[in-house]
C-alpha cells in the first residue's frame, strides 16, 4: 500500500523514515521545502501540493496527516476532500479532540471515505524504539492498515492496537496524556523536594540512575529524567514555564463530565498553569491575607 505522509516535522518525517526502512513507499508533502528533501535524501519522494500527493500515490490510498489539532487539521482534511475516492483512508496521527475526530469522519463518510484516527505516542525517540498506538476506526479500514501499524510499532504485535470505533484512539490517547501530566508532576515534585534538602547535597542525577533499575517507580519517563539531569543537572538556563497541548485539558473535562474524580492529573493541569503566571497575583493575595490575619511579614519585589 503506497502512503502519503502530510507533514514532515520531527515526528512526520521520523515516521516516515521508519516506514521506508520497513520496505513501504512513501510520498511526502510539506509546505517546508526543505523537509521535503530531507525525505528524499532519506529514499521517499516527495510533492509540492495536497493534489500532487494524491496523484503520486497509486492503487489503495492511504493518507497520514502528522498536523497540529484543530484549524490546521480541519483545512487539510477540507483539501483533500475533492480529491479523495470511495475506499481511500485517512489517518490522523495528530492529537485531535475526538469530538472533532468524529466530525470529520462523518463528513468524509459522506464520500466514502474511510477516516482512522490513531493516537500517536513516542515522540523524538519513535524511530528508533518504535511508537505506540492507539487506533479508533471501522474493522476493515484497520486491517488494511496492519501492515503500516505494524512497521511503526515497537514490534508487530506490541505497542499498537484497535481500540474501537473513529474517536476511540484520540480519546485513550487523550487520558494517555492525562496519566502522563500526573505521573510528570510527581516526579517533578519528589526531585524538588530532594534538591531543597541542602545539607544532604544530593546528586539528583544518581539518584535517577538507582530508581530507573529495580524499584517500583522505573520507567520510560525516568530514564529521561536522568537524561535531562545528566545534561544539565542545575537545570540552568530553563524558564520555569510549563506548556501543554490540550490533552491534559480535555481529560479534566471528560472527567468532570463524566462524574469521575481525578485528584492527580487535575492538580497537575492546574500546575501547569500556574507556571505561566510570573506574576502570580493570586499568590500575592496570599502574602497580603496572611499579614492582614496574623501579622506576617510580607516579602516585597
Amino acid at each position: 500500500m503506497d502512503i502519503g505522509m502530510i507533514g514532515l516535522g520531527k515526528m512526520g518525517g521520523n515516521m516516515a523514515q521508519r516506514l521506508l526502512g520497513g520496505g513501504h513507499r512513501v510520498v511526502g508533502f510539506d509546505p517546508d521545502a526543505d523537509a521535503r528533501k530531507t525525505l528524499e535524501d532519506k529514499g521517499g519522494e516527495s510533492a509540492d501540493s495536497l493534489q500532487a500527493l494524491v496523484g503520486k500515490l497509486e492503487g489503495s490510498r492511504a493518507i497520514w496527516m502528522m498536523v497540529p489539532s484543530g484549524e490546521i487539521t480541519d483545512t487539510t482534511v477540507a483539501g483533500l476532500l475533492p480529491l479523495l475516492e470511495g475506499n481511500d483512508i485517512v489517518i490522523d496521527g495528530g492529537n485531535s479532540n475526538y469530538k472533532d475526530t468524529m466530525r470529520r469522519a462523518e463528513r468524509l463518510a459522506d464520500q466514502q471515505v474511510h477516516y482512522v484516527d490513531c493516537g500517536t505516542s513516542g515522540g523524538i525517540w519513535g524511530l528508533r524504539e518504535g511508537y505506540g498506538m492507539m487506533i479508533g476506526g471501522d474493522d476493515d479500514a484497520v486491517h488494511r492498515l496492519r501492515p503500516i501499524f505494524e512497521t511503526l510499532a515497537p514490534a508487530k504485535d506490541k505497542g499498537w492496537g484497535h481500540v474501537g470505533k473513529v474517536g476511540s484512539g484520540h480519546f485513550v490517547k487523550m487520558v494517555h496524556n492525562g496519566i502522563e501530566y500526573g505521573m510528570m508532576q510527581a516526579y517533578a515534585e519528589g526531585f524538588s523536594i530532594m534538591e531543597h534538602k541542602k545539607d544532604f547535597a544530593f546528586d539528583l542525577h544518581q539518584v535517577a540512575q538507582i530508581w530507573r533499575h529495580g524499584t517500583v517507580i522505573r520507567s520510560w519517563l525516568l530514564d529521561l529524567t536522568a537524561n535531562a539531569l545528566d545534561k544539565n543537572p542545575e537545570l540552568d538556563g530553563i524558564a520555569p514555564y510549563v506548556d501543554d497541548s490540550g490533552e491534559g485539558r480535555w481529560t479534566v473535562q471528560e472527567a468532570i463530565d463524566l462524574d469521575v474524580p481525578a485528584p492527580v492529573i487535575s492538580p497537575s493541569l492546574i500546575e501547569r498553569l500556574r507556571s505561566r503566571d510570573s506574576d502570580s497575583f493570586s499568590d500575592r493575595l496570599l502574602s497580603a491575607m496572611r499579614n492582614e490575619f496574623g501579622g506576617h511579614a510580607v516579602k516585597k519585589d
